[in-house]
């Protein structure tokens, strides 16, 4: 209904058909009386929000709350009418029941979310703030809190709210003895602490401790409320702090103990897993027997959801090795073994972190076998949730952590097997997992080879592409397990492993790089894997690394010397020195001294060179040509140990062709004979491209002439004197020192390159030596007929060879003291010197 004003006196009048001004009235004496109004439509409510009078404006405000209560339909009718305009002026009205009333229809109307929008452009949360004020009445608390609470769901909401310093008054009324303003108060600051910076305003202002007060509150939806705001500020390192002085954990812990409180319980769990992330609490909630209460109460959870919860505060207790032993004392593998037991992923899920965490201990690693937990988890592998999966991977790492019957647990589960296919899983962490118990299987052959036979290192080196760090950083380790196997090797070259496994070598993540170089130092235990090490860069990436003092690493330095002890002719080239055990086979060569972090040609590579000044390269093949005719290729099956015996295969291996392809001359001339002598067509001859190191004949002489003149000697001291003697004999014989410059082994040498179109000198073709040439064909025939010796380059062609004599008394206990020699193969053949005196020191500098 509308109100119809009444006509209002014109001020002119008609009189006699002219305008005459009418005279004024006095004023009535009496007051206006109240004039009753019933209206039922809200426009003419609305309309009376702009009334000057304050029982008009009481009585409108009554009446839109009271309509905006019966839906969200009428709040948005209000809305369009205007209503929440002048409602948010009107909480600020100066009397007193006009802005209680104007909050409790505002309040209402502020959970539409069409009313949200529209507050937002009319600036009012500093006028809702200011009803917190503790001089307003409680009604207004009420409301104005619940419009805050509405409101804070937003973002830009949760904003001005922290900005207008909102949050001390909603901490306030939480100690407020009204149950309404306390539900809208702690719900307003539940939802403003889902941001960080509201986090720490809330322990700046000391809101711990009437959120806590709350827990003991008689509505559960406040207790509720009060529990989801700690567990969320509790992720506060400083609130952490707070949490422990406010008495957090005897309070949490109480409501724990309270079953009428079961439906808090989920989330008391949780706030006692956050704030044992600190070490000082994990100490506090040791000492008040925590961890004991905490085990008892896995035990008797019954709700999926408790017993989730509950698995998760175990996984963090359990972070304490003091806490892994109490709770292996409590038995606490048999309550989280009854968690993988029940029926609900989320709780299997928990459980297999826990069992991670408390496998920790040893002691526990060999309950949990006995338990028969491991092939519970091992079943789970083939859960379609990935992370039940991954959850299952993370405990198996830590069963099978310096386990071995644990690793043979899950081998005889077929463990193994599912564990390889994990390491292909979308889920980036099950593969990380999965390739960690890999590793800790692999220690075992039996294990590593079935592994293998899995198609492990395939679905490795896929992993070694990965951009993800911890993905490489398991990997790398996988291989280094598995690649202690002669076969794996095989396999990773096969499958072109080698060249993702050195580019790793490079990365700027340490832990990457140091379980590179170990990957890297156990692939170099056959000559062909590490030949193909070098040829992707390994050398000269380990080389810069080691050259760093920021990325130097003990696996570096490691790595780089197996890739020189199975390259024998790469470790005299790039250190100029040979030790005693390094036993050069045929193919070894000396290109001279190369400096650290510079590349070693190859053979190969040098033979195509055009012949030039520079030193020669010196090369040891002890094969005679007659020994290379060779069965059928067919029947040509090497090992590694065999392939070092030829020059062919050497050159082989480093032009990346696998022996078994290639034909030594002697074998093609045999076959062409044998079809000349049959009568048959001469099939058509294939010509062997591949290069290989010329024959020796001249050194493959020397080395019989040197095992039948020496060995009979049998005293090792006249073995050597006798080897050096021969030596010297071979390349030109004694030479005085003063007339060294008359020795023309230069001119000598100079002549074989020319004659044999190469830059490429075999040893035993040399008959004019001097200090280098002698001291490598000393080295390389003790080698061959089973005496030790060193090789040591020097400076200016000069290199000399160390042996260890026992040539004094022995000492006490009866064990002989060995000393070291430098033996003269120039000047004095045979003569021994010991190392540093001066005779040696001379020997060995100009």
């Amino acid at each position: 209904m509308c109100l119809q004003s009444p006509l209002q006196d014109s001020s002119l009048c008609m009189q006699m058909g002219k305008k005459v001004k009418k005279e004024s009235e006095p004023f009535p004496k009496d007051v206006f009386d109240p004039l009753p109004i019933e209206s039922k439509n809200a426009a003419t409510a609305v309309l009376m929000l702009s009334s000057p009078e304050e029982e008009v404006l009481a009585k409108a405000c009554e009446a839109i709350h009271k309509f905006a209560e019966k839906g969200d339909e009428n709040k948005t009718s209000l809305m369009c009418l205007g209503a929440v305009e002048s409602l948010s002026h009107l909480i600020s009205h100066e009397d007193k029941t006009v802005r209680r009333n104007a909050v409790m229809a505002l309040g209402i109307m502020a959970s539409n979310s069409e009313v949200k929008k529209s507050l937002k452009t009319l600036d009012v949360l500093p006028a809702i703030i200011s009803k917190l004020s503790p001089d307003e009445d409680v009604v207004v608390h009420e409301f104005a809190t619940l419009i805050l609470a509405s409101l804070s769901v937003d973002f830009s909401y949760k904003v001005q709210i922290f900005d207008h310093k909102g949050l001390e008054p909603l901490i306030r009324l939480l100690s407020s003895p009204d149950p309404d303003v306390k539900k809208n108060s702690v719900e307003c600051i539940f939802n403003l602490v889902q941001d960080f910076q509201n986090r720490a305003a809330v322990h700046g202002l000391n809101g711990l401790p009437p959120l806590l007060d709350l827990l003991q509150s008689e509505f559960p939806v406040i207790q509720q409320l009060a529990l989801h705001t700690i567990e969320n500020i509790t992720t506060d390192s400083e609130t952490r702090v707070a949490f422990r002085n406010a008495q957090g954990f005897e309070k949490i812990l109480e409501v724990l103990a309270t079953k009428e409180f079961s439906d808090l319980h989920a989330g008391a769990l949780i706030v006692i897993t956050n704030s044992l992330e600190d070490s000082d609490s994990m100490q506090l909630f040791h000492d008040m027997g925590g961890v004991e209460r905490l085990h008892q109460f896995v035990v008797t959870a019954r709700l999926p959801e408790v017993q989730a919860n509950a698995a998760k505060a175990i996984s963090r207790v359990a972070e304490s090795s003091e806490n892994r032993k109490i709770l292996h004392e409590h038995n606490v593998e048999k309550a989280l073994a009854d968690l993988l037991a029940q029926d609900n992923e989320s709780v299997r899920t928990a459980a297999c972190q826990a069992v991670a965490t408390v496998s920790k201990n040893l002691s526990s690693r060999e309950t949990f076998r006995c338990l028969d937990v491991i092939r519970v988890i091992v079943q789970l592998l083939n859960s379609e949730e990935s992370e039940m999966r991954m959850a299952a991977a993370e405990a198996l790492a830590s069963l099978t952590n310096s386990n071995k019957l644990n690793a043979y647990a899950v081998y005889d589960t077929e463990g193994d097997k599912l564990l390889v296919r994990q390491l292909q899983d979308s889920c980036t962490k099950a593969a990380v997992y999965a390739a960690a118990v890999l590793t800790h299987m692999a220690s075992q052959e039996e294990l590593r080879r079935s592994i293998l036979g899995h198609g492990a290192m395939p679905a490795l080196v896929g992993l070694l592409s990965s951009i993800d760090n911890n993905t490489l950083i398991s990997a790398t380790q996988a291989v280094a397990s598995l690649a202690c196997d002669a076969e794996a090797r095989v396999e990773l070259r096969n499958i072109g492993g080698l060249s993702p496994l050195v580019k790793l070598l490079k990365s700027i993540n340490a832990e990457i790089r140091r379980n590179a170089c170990w990957a890297v130092s156990v692939c170099a235990n056959d000559e062909i894997t590490t030949i193909e090490l070098c040829n992707a860069g390994a050398l000269e990436i380990l080389q810069e690394i080691n050259l760093s003092p920021h990325r130097k690493n003990k696996f570096s330095e490691v790595a780089m010397q197996k890739l020189l002890e199975n390259n024998l002719s790469l470790k005299y080239s790039l250190t100029g020195h040979l030790s005693s055990t390094d036993m050069t086979t045929d193919g070894f060569y000396d290109p001279g001294q190369i400096r650290m972090g510079h590349h070693v040609p190859t053979l190969e590579d040098i033979s195509k060179q055009v012949v030039n000044q520079h030193r020669a390269t010196i090369a040891v093949n002890g094969k005679h040509p007659d020994q290379l005719i060779a069965k059928e290729p067919e029947d040509r099956k090497q090992d590694s140990s065999t392939e070092n015996s030829t020059s062919s295969v050497m050159s082989s291996k480093r032009s990346g062709k696998t022996p078994s392809k290639m034909k030594g001359k002697g074998h093609r001339e045999d076959e062409k004979k044998k079809d000349e002598d049959e009568g048959k067509p001469q099939q058509e001859t294939v010509v062997d491209e591949t290069w290989r190191l010329p024959d020796d004949a001249a050194f493959h002489n020397l080395v019989k002439d040197a095992a039948k003149s020496i060995l009979p000697l049998q005293e090792e001291v006249k073995m050597y004197i006798a080897l050096a003697k021969f030596v010297c004999d071979a390349m030109g014989g004694q030479v005085e020192p003063e007339k060294l410059h008359d020795f023309l082994w230069e001119l000598h040498i100079s002549e074989l390159k020319l004659e044999a179109h190469s830059n490429i000198v075999p040893i035993g073709k040399i008959k004019k030596g001097t200090y280098v040439h002698r001291a490598l064909l000393f080295k390389v025939l003790a080698d061959r007929i089973g005496l030790s010796c060193s090789l040591v380059r020097g400076e200016y062609n000069r290199a000399w060879n160390e042996i260890f004599l026992i040539t004094g008394p022995k000492r006490s206990y009866g064990h002989a003291h060995p000393e070291s020699y430098i033996i003269d193969l120039m000047h004095q053949p045979g003569n021994l010197m010991r190392s540093n005196s001066p005779a040696a020191l001379a020997y060995q500098t100009i």
